[in-house]
């Protein structure tokens, strides 16, 4: 089989494409023909030697996001058959109530290997059927970023309609976080610093969109629109950059979700908290059991993830390179092998 290690680990040189031998499933094991991938920011800070939250080992298969058909199943698999579509879990041993850090060893891309191959093998338990309605190149995309969203928003946040939703940037959680905001009948404020994607967020039926390049106190233009209250719930992706802002513009007792560690290192005070009354939830990923129910109503709204640009199995680097100048809108794809 077609497959990618990072040898070594720290630099994007150390991408590689090779061939190994396939591996049979054993019991409980399923082997999977990968027919897509996507990557996130994170899939770079592995790549890079940034990632901080534990050791990669060495000459990892990258990637945790992918989905394809089962190719082989194991003695005593019954979760799933030979020719069902599935996507892998993020964190495999995450498979319901409350997250373990003890999980933290099983997640795909980093600590263990990942999806970026012809054919992975893993546990029956690990992996979820996909939407009937969507294409395996649109399942890959939601591993991570779309549950993370649905985590944040549902899982923790409990959204109900009417509520107001501010998601920061065009990445991969921000539109998911925005299309969910939608499908509950909440209103979505998105911020972005281009005006060629605000237009594209307006093509999608979101016309609360600020410019922060063109009004960096972004906070305050958000408080206008909501009125002087502010957001219900923040999407917080920008990190230490961004954190401050984005408590100024929640409401008094709303939720906030740190998602993300994007823009710089600042100190945070605690009382910005406190005067908020605010609810700080640090979010990652989430388990099967949130996939499992984010997928449930993605197939009954039929919603589609927004996808930016697809990249050949053998151009993977060029799909690094694409992610690392931070131009996409929604997510990047790579076709299976």
């Amino acid at each position: 089989m077609k497959v990618y290690r990072l040898d070594p680990v720290g630099t994007l040189d150390g991408l590689k494409l090779g061939e190994e031998e396939d591996r049979r499933p054993g019991p409980g094991e399923v082997a999977i023909r990968i027919r897509a991938t996507s990557l996130n920011y994170r899939d770079l800070k592995v790549a890079t030697g940034a990632y901080e939250r534990g050791a990669i080992k060495p000459r990892v298969i990258p990637l945790s996001d992918g989905a394809g058909e089962v190719a082989e199943a194991g003695p005593g698999v019954t979760r799933v058959k030979v020719g069902d579509r599935v996507a892998a879990i993020f964190v495999q041993r995450w498979l319901a109530g409350r997250v373990d850090p003890a999980y933290a060893s099983s997640a795909l891309g980093g600590p263990s290997d990942g999806v970026l191959a012809e054919r992975i093998v893993l546990p029956e338990e690990g992996v979820v059927p996909i939407p009937a309605h969507l294409t395996l190149e649109e399942a890959a995309t939601l591993p991570c970023a779309a549950v993370t969203a649905w985590h944040a928003l549902f899982a923790r946040g409990g959204l109900t309609a009417g509520e107001t939703v501010l998601t920061l940037g065009t990445g991969g959680v921000s539109l998911f976080a925005a299309q969910f905001a939608r499908l509950a009948g909440a209103r979505v404020i998105v911020t972005s610093g281009s005006e060629e994607k605000i237009a594209r967020l307006r093509a999608m039926g979101i016309t609360d969109v600020v410019n922060y390049r063109a009004t960096p106190d972004w906070e305050r233009a958000v408080m206008d629109l909501t009125g002087g209250q502010g957001a219900d719930h923040v999407v917080e992706l920008g990190g230490a950059g961004t954190f401050r802002k984005s408590l100024l513009a929640l409401r008094v007792g709303g939720r906030l979700y740190a998602i993300g560690n994007l823009a710089g290192e600042a100190q945070i005070n605690p009382q910005m908290i406190l005067a908020k009354r605010a609810n700080v939830h640090g979010i990652q990923v989430g388990s099967r059991e949130m996939f499992e129910a984010m997928n449930r109503a993605i197939s009954q709204a039929r919603l589609k993830p927004v996808i930016n640009r697809q990249f050949e199995f053998g151009d993977a680097r060029a799909a690094y390179d694409y992610l690392a100048g931070r131009t996409h809108f929604g997510k990047i794809v790579i076709r299976g092998a």
